[in-house]
């Protein structure tokens, strides 16, 4: 089906395989929001159906334009991906928390960039499901620590990452595939996703360049 032979290449069939496949994948997405909208409580909510906050989350989510050009032109799964990590956060809210862990884990093997909302996910399933207590103050019950979650918390990240790099490690890929996921070589800003510190520290360098020509003019 796919057979590259120069830059202007064109395939019929990969081009319906991968707009289908989006189309099919944005199902995932479509019952992620259903389910993070069961989440809200919407009892002291307006009778407009405009003023009902599942109404104002499921449009925002649904209807994001951005979202559906760089899936539908782009094709890169991110309504898929999106709707991962919605289902783990409705699982979270439902007090799920295995299977919202076990969610997350998938997400994050399936693209690394989510690897930056990891800590969130550590430090709320630490709170909220490691510690089985609170006090009535509503803080935390230290002694009510559980190691057995704990354990089987990380049991459930090592099985996903087993079942993931499991073959690459038989391989002994293992070094590329981390040489692909963080392209340090290619310098910070090449290709790289992350807009967190990589755009801070592009602003930074950007406003440098400018001071530094200003100073520059002046001598």
């Amino acid at each position: 089906m796919l057979n590259v032979h120069n830059l202007n290449y064109s395939s019929s069939r990969t081009l319906l395989f991968q707009r289908f496949s989006v189309i099919f994948m944005d199902v995932l997405f479509v019952y992620a929001v259903r389910e993070c909208c069961k989440c809200i409580d919407g009892k002291k909510v307006g009778k407009e159906l405009t003023e009902k906050p599942k109404f104002i989350l499921s449009v925002l989510l649904l209807w994001n334009f951005g979202l559906l050009i760089v899936d539908h032109i782009h094709f890169q799964y991110n309504g898929f991906l999106f709707g991962l990590m919605l289902l783990s956060i409705a699982r979270l809210f439902q007090k799920r928390h295995m299977e919202g862990a076990f969610l997350f884990a998938v997400l994050l093997h399936f693209k690394h960039i989510y690897l930056y909302v990891a800590p969130a996910y550590g430090v709320y399933l630490l709170r909220s499901y490691c510690f089985t207590a609170n006090k009535p103050d509503g803080s935390i019950r230290w002694k009510s620590f559980s190691f057995v979650r704990v354990i089987s918390l990380g049991l459930v990240v090592f099985l996903v990452s087993a079942l993931s790099l499991g073959p690459f490690l038989a391989l002994n890929q293992l070094p590329q595939v981390f040489s692909r996921l963080f392209p340090f070589k290619r310098g910070l800003c090449h290709a790289y996703w992350a807009p967190n510190f990589w755009a801070l520290y592009n602003a930074l360098d950007k406003v440098l360049s400018v001071i530094a020509l200003y100073f520059l003019s002046l001598v």
